[in-house]
């Protein structure tokens, strides 16, 4: 169990250096986890964030966490986007995790691999106030073994 906790440390240690060292202004950012490392469809993690400066652009990703045991190259996500004073939006997406040629896209240490991935197709605008994020899988084995946690980023570009 202690090197269980002493290699996620390690791995959170590693992936803040690397934020530090980026070119980006982090607004946001958070991740549940799943009990026994299963996400099941009926668990919907929802986020909530304030935006406060208008003249910015920002990207927006989805962040997964899962075991090398995995079954699948993809995910495919239901994800609900409630920007202020306008009604809920959902759009399916799929992410993909891994290819033949590459294995893993993610950074990985050991057997657990992070994801990052962009939801926005380029850097974009957003209205000031709350934002309300829901996030849920929509694959058919269900529950979906082998995911740690899933989030969302949004992050600020630099000019």
């Amino acid at each position: 169990m202690k090197i269980i906790v002493l290699k996620y440390c390690s791995l959170f240690i590693i992936i803040c250096v690397l934020f530090i060292a980026c070119n980006t202004l982090d607004v946001f950012e958070k991740s549940s986890a799943f009990d026994k490392h299963e996400w099941k469809s009926t668990q919907k993690p929802s986020f909530d964030f304030t935006i406060a400066d208008t003249n910015a652009l920002y990207n927006i990703y989805v962040i997964v966490r899962h075991d090398d045991a995995y079954h699948y190259n993809n995910l495919w996500l239901n994800i609900t986007t409630q920007a202020p004073a306008s009604m809920p939006e959902t759009q399916q997406i799929e992410l993909t995790l891994a290819n033949n040629a590459k294995g893993w896209l993610g950074t990985g240490m050991d057997d657990v691999y992070d994801h990052r991935i962009r939801i926005t197709n380029a850097p974009i605008k957003l209205k000031k106030g709350n934002y309300h994020f829901t996030i849920q899988h929509t694959m058919r084995e269900d529950p979906l073994p082998y995911v740690l946690s899933a989030g969302i980023r949004v992050e600020k570009v630099q000019p």
